[in-house]
C-alpha cells in the first residue's frame, strides 16, 4: 500500500475496535515511495487506542526516528524483512517538549487501561517506557548488536525471537545476558523467552551468536534454537539454570548428540523436536552368503513402493522410540514432542 492509501484507510475505516494490523510495505516494490510517517503513526496511536499487535513486512523504516513513535498501546511488535535505522530500539524521547508530554501521557492512559488486563486480575502499574512485551525480528539484516543492546532498556519485554539476523554475535548476545551487577541483576532482566535460529543464506559466514549462552542468562525459562544455531546453542544450554522449555527445530540430529547435549538439563519440563530431521543409528553391514544374493534381491524388489514406506515409517518410529528411551532415562520428568519429524535415510 501507498501512503495515501494509508491515510484514507485510517480516516475512513480503522477505529477504537482494531486489535492487530499487519502492513506489507513498500521496500521491495519498483513503485518506491514513503510508506509509514511519523505522522500517521501518531495519528495511528490516537485513532486506534487498542491496537495491541503490529506486523510489518518489507517495510522501510530508516526514515523514522525512534520506535518511541510507534503507537503506546502496542503489546507486540513483529518486523519480517524489514530496515531499521540506527537507534530506532532507544528509549530516548525527541527532544521536543510538547512531544515528550504527549508520549507521557498517552503510554500514561494506554497504562491506566491495562491494569486489569494481567492474567491474575488483580491490578498493577504498568512499567514506564516502551511497553512491547514481544518482538520478533525475522530475516532483518540490519538488527545488530547495538539494537540488541538497546532492548535491555525496555522493561516489559518478556519475549524475543532472533530469526535469521545474521549480525547479532555472541559478544552481543552475552553482553545483553540477564546477569547480577552492582546494581541488581542488569541486561535483559525480564526475558522469559528467546527465539534463535539461522536458516536461511547458504554460505554466509556464520556468527553462531548462541554461543554468549555460555555466560548463562538468569530468568530464562524457554529458549528456541533452530538450524545452525542448534549445535553451539546445545553447548551452552546446561548454564541456563532456570531453563524448563527447549524447543530444537529446523535441523538434524542425531540420537549421540542429543543424549550428550541434554543429559545436563536436569531441570526441562519440556524438550520439543521440530522439523527435525534425525540421523539413524549406524548398524554393521550384513554379510550375505553366495547363492543367495539373486534371491534376496527378488525378495527386496517384490513388496515394491509400499514396503519401501513401511520401512521408512518403521525407521522413524524405531529412531523416535530409542530417542525416548534414551532422554526417559536421563529426564525422567521432561515431557518430549515430536513435530513433523523424519530420517535420514542413506541411498545405500
Amino acid at each position: 500500500m501507498t501512503s495515501r492509501i494509508l491515510w484514507v484507510l485510517l480516516r475512513q475505516y480503522l477505529g477504537c475496535g482494531l486489535r492487530c494490523l499487519r502492513l506489507r510495505g513498500l521496500l521491495l516494490s519498483a513503485r518506491g515511495g514513503t510508506f509509514l510517517s511519523e505522522s500517521w503513526l501518531k495519528a495511528l496511536g490516537k485513532k486506534c487506542p487498542r491496537l495491541s499487535k503490529l506486523y510489518l513486512l518489507h517495510a522501510d523504516l530508516r526514515s523514522l526516528p525512534s520506535c518511541q513513535i510507534l503507537p503506546p498501546s502496542l503489546q507486540v511488535l513483529e518486523l519480517h524483512a524489514c530496515e531499521l535505522p540506527q537507534g530506532f530500539f532507544n528509549q530516548t524521547l525527541p527532544a521536543s517538549p510538547a512531544y515528550t508530554q504527549e508520549r507521557a501521557e498517552a503510554t500514561s492512559s494506554v497504562g491506566s487501561k491495562a491494569q486489569g488486563w494481567n492474567q491474575k486480575g488483580k491490578m498493577h502499574k504498568s512499567p514506564s517506557g516502551i511497553p512491547i512485551e514481544k518482538l520478533v525480528l525475522n530475516s532483518v539484516p540490519s538488527f545488530t548488536d547495538q539494537h540488541l543492546q538497546s532492548l535491555t532498556s525496555w522493561e516489559r519485554l518478556s519475549r524475543l525471537e532472533l530469526r535469521d539476523t545474521f549480525r547479532v554475535t555472541a559478544n552481543g548476545l552475552r553482553s545483553c545476558a540477564a546477569k547480577n551487577g552492582i546494581c541488581g541483576v542488569e541486561g535483559l532482566s525480564r526475558l522469559k523467552f528467546l527465539e534463535i535460529g539461522i536458516i536461511g543464506r547458504q554460505g554466509y559466514q556464520l556468527q553462531m551468536a548462541s554461543l554468549g549462552l555460555g555466560a548463562g542468562w538468569l530468568g530464562l525459562e524457554e529458549l528456541s534454537l533452530g538450524g545452525k544455531e542448534v549445535g553451539p546453542g546445545l553447548l551452552c544450554a546446561s548454564r541456563l539454570k532456570d531453563l524448563k522449555r527447549l524447543c530444537l527445530w529446523a535441523c538434524t540430529l542425531s540420537e549421540m548428540q542429543v543424549v550428550r547435549s541434554c543429559r545436563m538439563l536436569r531441570g526441562l519440563h519440556q524438550l520439543e523436536f521440530l522439523d527435525v530431521i534425525f540421523q539413524p543409528r549406524q548398524c554393521p553391514p550384513v554379510v550375505h552368503g553366495e547363492g543367495s544374493g539373486e534371491e534376496e534381491q527378488d525378495e527386496e524388489a517384490a513388496p515394491g513402493d509400499r514396503s519401501n514406506e513401511e520401512n521408512k515409517t518403521l525407521d522413524l518410529n524405531d529412531t523416535i522410540a530409542s530417542v525416548r528411551r534414551s532422554l526417559g532415562v536421563l529426564l525422567p520428568s521432561c515431557a518430549l514432542i515430536f513435530t513433523n519429524c523424519s530420517v535420514q535415510i542413506n541411498a545405500d
